[in-house]
């Protein structure tokens, strides 16, 4: 019987890789990890310290299950798919890596099997899955429905992921983080300020909102900013500043109305756990 010597994700592409690796006897070979440059277009940004870890004990144990793919470039190899089993190996103190060399001669194509192999694992963060998607439409050229066609997803999964590279920087840190879901990220969509964004995942975050808790807080500051539009033109300058510091602070929407030299302070919160955390900032227990 044919030895099968890829993964799932690149049998996928290549159906008949078992005869692949049955013609060219060569194919699978121990190569120097020090021969071995990684792929600078590596979909995956985020490596889990505590999962290489655990990945690294298990080949120390048992071994490489399954090999890393690679393609030569000069002298030396460079990575295609696999890069978590090298940078494990190197923590497990191995010398040299099993892998399979590829003949893949043009970048694109290496660009295109690497980006599409990662996306068929289906362990990516949300946002390194959507940058993937963009490097596949960018620079393979690829449409949006030939990308879903590639990865097996239909093609609102692969919009609505792209989607979330709309977000400022912050709020994507955030979801790589863990700290906030790509559902309360795409709720957040719905805000046209970047700034209204960063504020209420910091307040998803403080008060533990959940996606429909978000999705209300949404259309509520939706409702409010023509109306506060037009308050805050009628500000002053030093109002709105302190409204703006007391919002950084309390990590929510705040307002400051005056009427003569009396006025009123107004401070959101859209849960009781957001209440709560409210009250532990400002030292009410």
């Amino acid at each position: 019987m044919a030895r099968k010597a890829l993964g799932k994700g690149i049998s996928a592409i290549i159906p008949d890789v078992s005869l692949v690796f049955d013609k060219k006897k060569n194919l699978l070979v121990d190569i120097p990890l020090e021969k071995i440059s990684t792929n600078p277009d590596q979909p995956r940004r985020d490596f889990d310290a505590h999962g290489l870890e655990e990945l690294s004990r298990s080949i120390s144990e048992k071994g490489i299950l399954q090999p890393v793919v690679v393609r030569s470039v000069g002298d030396d190899f460079q990575l295609i798919v696999g890069e978590r089993r090298v940078r494990a190996a190197k923590l497990a103190g191995m010398k040299k890596i099993p892998a399979i060399v590829w003949d893949v001669s043009h970048h694109s194509e290496m660009l295109e099997l690497a980006l599409v192999e990662n996306l068929q694992r289906e362990d990516l963060n949300p946002i390194d899955e959507a940058r993937a998607y963009e490097k596949l439409i960018k620079d393979c050229g690829l449409t949006q429905k030939e990308v879903s066609q590639k990865v097996g997803k239909d093609r609102t999964s692969v919009a609505n992921a792209l989607r979330l590279l709309k977000l400022p920087a912050e709020v994507q840190s955030r979801v790589v983080q863990k700290t906030i879901s790509a559902g309360h990220a795409r709720a957040l969509l719905a805000l046209q300020n970047q700034e209204d964004q960063v504020a209420l995942a910091e307040r998803i975050i403080g008060g533990g909102l959940s996606v429909r808790e978000v999705e209300r807080a949404v259309q509520r500051k939706k409702r409010q900013a023509p109306r506060i539009r037009v308050a805050r033109a009628q500000k002053s300058p030093e109002l709105r500043e302190l409204e703006e510091r007391l919002q950084r602070f309390l990590g929510t929407a705040v307002r400051i109305k005056r009427a003569g030299k009396k006025g009123r302070l107004e401070i959101e919160f859209y849960s009781d756990e957001d209440l709560e955390r409210i009250l532990g900032v400002i030292g009410v227990r």
